[in-house]
């Protein structure tokens, strides 16, 4: 049963999902941030779509955006990525997505992953199960990581914060290794096709929807320490993300 709330974040993020492809099949022009990050007029005008959805629908309420920042100060708050992948969407890649999350007390209770190019979309309400374009879905049941499929980020970030050499070694173990990154990988794992992905540095709004959808599917998400908080009180800040099917989870992680 979809709450009014889940059904609101769907619609939302659809909406604004969709407004992304026209650019995407356009001229894709885009800027750099000051962190060296690409951003598009599609980013900041799907942002601005939500944002505006949840004024008129909960006004007052807390919302936490990539482009926007936080508005509020609220624990409860809408976590908003417009386009998770802009260097995917900048380069023709269909594998970019827009993410919505609803936290209580700084936790993920509801989450949507809407891949607009793919038109695909992942759901997922805390305690009702994962669903990936309507049906139930769940992670996969290898049990080792011989014969798995594991995703990473890029190459340069999995350097950048020593996560190289585990890679290495683990590509050697693994039936396959794949950059198939930010959201699409997560959104793998949810849906079982592949068995990990690992993130060694990610914002709140790349993960708060994620967290959520792969725990609901039956898998696991932590950092690479698996410490907790794996999403801290904090708003802002760089974070880690691993998520798998549970069953390899503990010796994916003696890799590194």
């Amino acid at each position: 049963m979809v709450s009014p709330r889940l059904r609101f974040a769907i619609d939302a993020a659809i909406a604004a999902g969709k407004s992304t492809l026209p650019l995407f099949h356009g001229s894709r022009d885009y800027e750099l941030k000051s962190d060296q990050t690409p951003v598009t007029a599609a980013d900041r005008q799907a942002e601005e779509i939500i944002r505006q959805k949840i004024s008129a629908q909960f006004p007052g309420e807390t919302v936490l955006g990539e482009e926007q920042g936080l508005t509020g100060s609220g624990n409860d708050r809408w976590i908003i990525d417009p386009i998770d992948g802009t260097k995917s969407f900048v380069s023709g890649v269909p594998l970019y997505a827009t993410l919505l999350s609803y936290e209580v007390d700084h936790q993920p209770i509801l989450g949507v992953c809407y891949f607009p190019a793919l038109d695909e979309i992942l759901t997922a309400e805390l305690g009702q199960g994962c669903f990936w374009n309507g049906k139930a879905c769940q992670v996969s049941k290898k049990e080792s990581v011989e014969g798995s499929v594991v995703c990473c980020a890029g190459h340069k970030g999995m350097a950048k914060h020593g996560r190289s050499d585990g890679m290495i070694s683990l590509a050697q173990d693994a039936m396959a290794t794949r950059t198939w990154c930010d959201a699409y990988g997560h959104a793998l794992v949810a849906t079982g096709r592949v068995e990990a992905m690992l993130d060694p540095v990610v914002s709140r709004w790349d993960v708060s929807a994620m967290v959520l959808i792969v725990k609901e599917a039956g898998g696991v998400a932590t950092n690479f320490a698996q410490g907790d908080p794996l999403l801290p009180a904090h708003e802002t800040g760089e974070l880690e993300l691993v998520t798998s099917n549970g069953a390899i989870h503990t010796n994916l992680l003696s890799y590194f």
